[in-house]
């Protein structure tokens, strides 16, 4: 019977939607996350009766014909990049971007990251890096000496120096954008790389057309809504169900043909 297997699909399909909603809940508290989005298509169609042949010698045509569906498949994985919250933190090197673009980050392997999670600090040398150690592009290194550091909307970073009346300009912060965010291939960490599905990067300097600004002593919140994500998951839980009571009723279908006589 074909309903066992399209109802298998179903629930495969089904447990990957609650396993995408399981890692949007996970990540709620995540610094500049972004939700997921399982989208699904139907399988192929087996033609019982093909819509527009001919029934008949007069050449009358068939107005619907008999297609059984064969299930379904997950198709994608959505990214959805709209803009999270922005939490205060005190922190003078804590960023968020309030628009588009991406933070670049070099990776220990050289290869340029791209991330939303702006929890920066200094390293050993001053030079401001991710939680994790690694250089945001373009280095800025923070000299000693300095007191105060101010991070204007434009990404210019700004050094108070003892016995200088003016701030020290000491470096720029860079924003990438790219033509499809969705093609950023994630690879954990708050990190992703660039793919041909994205496009090439776009760098530019914050509040440039196209670009977001850059905000100082704040950080952006994961956009993950958890009354809409319980939502879906009691939606994404009846489903399967459904799809297990199909099973059933075909289970009890066939052992009715089997205890005829």
């Amino acid at each position: 019977m074909r309903a066992l297997d399209i109802a298998g699909t179903g629930m495969l399909a089904q447990q990957t939607n609650v396993e995408v909603i399981s890692n949007n809940i996970a990540n709620l508290s995540t610094t500049g996350y972004k939700r997921r989005r399982a989208e699904f298509q139907d399988l192929i169609y087996q033609n019982l009766r093909r819509v527009g042949s001919t029934s008949s010698e007069t050449g009358t045509v068939l107005p619907s014909g008999a297609q059984v569906g064969l299930g379904v498949r997950t198709a994608a994985i959505y990214r959805i990049s709209e803009q999270g919250n922005l939490s205060q933190t005190g922190n003078k090197f804590d960023l968020a971007i309030r628009g588009n673009g991406y933070f670049q980050i070099t990776l220990p392997s050289g290869e340029t990251a791209y991330t939303r999670d702006g929890t920066f600090g200094l390293s050993e040398n001053g030079t401001l890096v991710t939680a994790d150690g690694y250089a945001v592009q373009p280095g800025v290194t923070i000299p000693p000496a300095a007191t105060d550091v101010t991070i204007n909307a434009n990404g210019e970073v700004l050094a108070k120096i003892d016995g200088q009346a003016q701030p020290q300009n000491v470096g720029q912060i860079q924003l990438a954008n790219f033509a499809n965010e969705a093609g950023l291939e994630a690879v954990g960490d708050n990190m992703y790389l660039a793919s041909p599905a994205a496009g090439q990067p776009i760098a530019a300097a914050p509040g440039s057309p196209g670009m977001g600004q850059v905000m100082q002593g704040f950080v952006e919140t994961s956009n993950v809504n958890v009354v809409q994500e319980i939502t879906n998951l009691i939606t994404a839980q009846r489903a399967y169900e459904m799809n297990s009571k199909v099973i059933t009723a075909s289970d009890e279908m066939m052992s009715t043909l089997t205890q005829m006589r």
